[in-house]
């Protein structure tokens, strides 16, 4: 996968300009496809020269013009070409395992620190996918859990649609999310065995 199909996918949910599509990066399609705001702006030029994406002058009333960019036929296409393409599952590189496992040729109680620290960098993670579930998704309680906090997710949003009432698009936002969720919390739950690991053989820390 290469970063314009991210690209491509956020442009047919909805066109928009680099600052806004800088933005959903940020806050939702970075968590599993992370670019920085000055590649996203160097590969919108290449696409645009490619014919891939369409880009329009956006008059605004008391701030500057934008342009907005929409996908082009040229690079719906290859978006599905892509999409018909086969992918090797993904291989995990996980450096804090290796840290872990390197600890018992040093001090492991040492790492106890780093791995609150990331605990709590997912918890953070996970409450903002929830937050986000709940805002978008869970109107009539179909969210991901039944309890509230960061180990959960809300139901019963009034303001949030209905399940029955979401689009295709909708439904895979949400399925994605879901599993965004669902590693979070596996996340949260080896960290927490880490701790108890750590805690266990230092037990003075």
């Amino acid at each position: 996968m290469a970063l314009e199909h991210a690209i491509l996918v956020s442009l047919l949910e909805k066109p928009g300009s680099g600052y806004e599509l800088a933005r959903r990066f940020d806050r939702s399609i970075g968590y599993f496809w992370a670019a920085t705001h000055q590649q996203i702006y160097r590969v919108l030029k290449r696409m645009e020269g490619d014919g891939w994406i369409d880009v329009r002058e956006v008059v605004q009333q008391d701030r500057p013009d934008k342009k907005e960019y929409s996908v082009a036929p040229d690079g719906r296409a290859a978006l599905s070409q892509w999409l018909h393409e086969p992918i090797e599952p993904e291989s995990v590189r996980h450096e804090l395992a290796v840290k872990i496992r390197g600890a018992a040729f040093d001090d492991p109680a040492a790492l106890i620190h780093e791995v609150e620290r990331h605990r709590q960098a997912h918890a953070d993670r996970l409450a903002h996918y929830l937050a986000g579930e709940r805002r978008d998704f869970t109107g009539s309680g179909t969210g991901s859990g039944t309890d509230s906090g960061p180990d959960a997710t809300a139901r019963d949003t009034p303001d949030a649609p209905a399940r029955a009432e979401l689009d295709a698009g909708q439904e895979l936002q949400h399925v994605v999310l879901r599993g965004g969720i669902a590693y979070e919390r596996m996340t949260l739950a080896w960290l927490d065995d880490v701790l108890a690991t750590l805690h266990r053989i230092n037990p003075e820390r």
